[in-house]
């Protein structure tokens, strides 16, 4: 990963990198590694990960397809 300092701004710089490593998802991979996560908290993990995915796919071809967005439906 490169990010270009113009200027001597280091700190332009730093905001760049933090802001590109964001969007890789590598704060988020360096939580998940701090510490040990139980076999059941990862499948539970993954699982709602997978379903989160599936929904954002499903909106998006709804989209495409010209449907308009459905309202989320409300916890209790």
């Amino acid at each position: 990963m490169q990010v270009l300092v113009r200027d001597n701004s280091g700190d332009q710089a730093l905001r760049v990198l933090k802001k590109k490593l964001q969007r890789e998802g590598i704060f988020c991979e360096m939580r998940m590694r701090e510490a040990f996560e139980k076999p059941w908290v990862k499948r539970a993990r993954e699982k709602a990960e997978a379903v989160s995915r599936q929904r954002k796919n499903a909106r998006k071809q709804m989209q495409r397809e010209g449907l308009p967005p459905s309202k989320p439906k409300k916890s209790r």
